[in-house]
């Protein structure tokens, strides 16, 4: 069986390095050890590292460190059509304007045929209205189906006891 196809998107970089949110970091931490043993087939975009760049040190660079670690693609991903997508989740008032990128994180998913988008952004991406509307435009676009998860739903949870 083939490895899942699985986009990050910021947000699961950024929790790498989460003491503020200590369980969130340690799903976190579970996952990225996954993906350097090889379990997934890891996607990133553009938007994953124009993010990153507007980040201050000393998380910018911890950020770009953890990237470094992971084998990972862009796959092949035209920023025209990521637009394109992107803007479907806009004209259906899925999400807003302001929150573009997020739009931009779901259609690279799309474009480049993951089977996972993994996100800790629950307010824009990992909700039902989202997750209901990637899926009205992943058919419509003949895109393939996406999940939509954060780290935890994806490596199992963690039995705390």
């Amino acid at each position: 069986m083939k490895n899942l196809k699985i986009y990050l998107d910021t947000s699961v970089i950024s929790h790498l390095d989460a003491p503020d949110a200590p369980k969130e970091m340690n799903d976190t931490l579970v996952l990225w050890e996954q993906i350097r043993t090889g379990m997934y087939e890891v996607v990133l975009s553009e938007v994953v590292f124009d993010e990153i760049a507007k980040c201050s040190e000393p998380k910018r660079s911890t950020m770009n460190t953890y990237i470094r670690q992971i084998q990972y693609s862009l796959g092949g991903l035209s920023i025209e059509t990521i637009d394109y997508i992107a803007n479907k989740f806009i004209d259906f008032s899925i999400l807003k304007e302001k929150s573009f990128d997020d739009c931009r994180h779901i259609a690279a998913a799309l474009v480049s045929g993951c089977d996972i988008i993994v996100s800790w952004n629950f307010k824009h991406i990992v909700n039902a209205k989202t997750i209901k509307g990637t899926k009205i435009i992943a058919a419509m676009e003949n895109y393939k189906d996406l999940m939509i998860c954060s780290p935890t739903m994806l490596i199992g949870g963690i039995d705390d006891e």
